[in-house]
């Protein structure tokens, strides 16, 4: 079972890095030679287990929902009741993604097949593309921030920033005026929330400029001609695939739309569904969006910098035991990303003592307090040490 945060666990405090920044300069067999060996082992029954508890968890809230639900007769309570279904159902739904993350880095089971065939029937489910997610989130790997060459939130260098504000229209410069207003940018961050996941899908990071250089089905997830920016033509019939367990997902949605009901259909799936675009990107944003963490162009990056660049954060019971220590472990993840998500915490604790002061963690400010403070403060990054080819955010002017 997954070890319960302690209070010591609760009480660390990351040092600060030392000025002028040092780039780290461990190696990655002194990190492999840190973990444990049984940290490595990947048990096939043990991860379905969480897979099958979480499928459980979801069935669960589903009959309460059903049988429940629909009896209450007063509407503000019945409307609370949903919004909080909606909520705890997303939440789960979410763990599953997390689940099936795993098993697109072959973290779930030994098995390739094992890791392929749970992958693609949760992510499915989740209207995510299963390999061809996998395809660009190994891209990210490879290349985490990496400011030439990453995908996942890369950063505007300060120049860039300050030429796109400067260059935009009389109608733009209004909006510059009222985007750091709390009402507007909470408003702006909700639809962000609600759509950005499902646009990247479709249309891949168009903000980079390498990718906005293809044309916009090309750049997609789906797109399996093997001429795009992300897919290479070996990639084709994993691509199709993935197509075709989207296809059967919709599929599945259009035949529960006229059996249940839209309204239903909404209840039950969307609304939850919304939540964990959500999480997805609150996530990931977080584990890679931090005033402390270094930035670096492809001339001055190397895959062990990449992987030092992130951070652990701390989101409690709903981290650990529903989304499965993804937050609360990334800096490992990112270090050896097969060693599953059981083993992670131990693992995580021994590659400290390596990584010194360069392991970032924040488990001191709330989870969603840091999300929305990074949101409205991380907007570009520039050099902190002129000539060191070392980026860090700066305070937007």
């Amino acid at each position: 079972m997954q070890r319960a945060s302690s209070p010591a666990d609760k009480a660390e405090v990351t040092a600060e890095l030392p000025a002028p920044f040092t780039p780290p300069e461990y190696t990655m067999q002194e990190i492999h030679s840190a973990i444990p060996r049984h940290c490595f082992d990947r048990h096939t029954l043990r991860s379905l287990s969480y897979v099958l508890r979480d499928f459980a968890l979801v069935l669960a809230l589903v009959w309460i929902a059903a049988t429940q639900i629909p009896g209450i007769q007063i509407p503000s309570l019945r409307v609370l009741a949903w919004s909080t279904y909606a909520f705890c159902q997303g939440l789960v739904f979410t763990g599953l993604w997390e689940l099936a993350h795993e098993c697109g880095h072959g973290a779930l089971s030994q098995h390739k097949w094992v890791n392929d065939a749970m992958g693609l029937v949760i992510h499915s489910f989740l209207l995510v593309p299963y390999h061809s997610w996998r395809f660009t989130h190994s891209q990210h790997h490879k290349s985490t921030n990496n400011l030439d060459r990453d995908i996942a939130f890369v950063p505007a260098l300060k120049e860039d920033f300050l030429a796109a504000r400067d260059s935009r229209r009389s109608y733009s410069k209004v909006w510059e005026l009222v985007e750091d207003a709390p009402i507007v940018a909470l408003v702006t961050l909700f639809f962000h929330q609600l759509i950005a996941f499902p646009i990247y899908l479709t249309l891949n990071n168009f903000a980079l400029e390498r990718m906005r250089a293809a044309p916009w089905y090309k750049r997609s997830h789906f797109y399996f001609g093997g001429d795009g920016p992300n897919f290479k033509p070996a990639n084709t019939n994993d691509i199709l695939i993935s197509d075709v367990g989207i296809a059967a997902a919709l599929t599945a949605l259009w035949a529960s739309v006229h059996h249940f009901g839209a309204g239903n259909v909404a209840l039950f799936y969307l609304f939850p569904y919304l939540w964990t675009n959500h999480w997805i990107l609150t996530i990931t944003f977080l584990q890679h969006t931090d005033a402390s963490l270094p930035y670096y162009p492809a001339k001055s990056w190397s895959f062990l910098r990449g992987a030092a660049s992130t951070i652990d954060r701390d989101f409690g019971f709903i981290g650990r035991h529903l989304f499965h220590g993804a937050i609360e472990t990334h800096v490992l993840h990112h270090h050896h990303s097969r060693i599953p998500f059981y083993h992670a915490d131990e693992a995580s604790r021994a590659i400290r003592s390596v990584m010194g002061v360069h392991y970032q963690s924040d488990v001191k400010t709330p989870y969603l307090w840091a999300f929305w403070k990074n949101y409205r403060q991380c907007r570009f990054v520039e050099e902190k040490d002129v000539g060191s080819d070392v980026m860090f955010f700066s305070k937007s002017t």
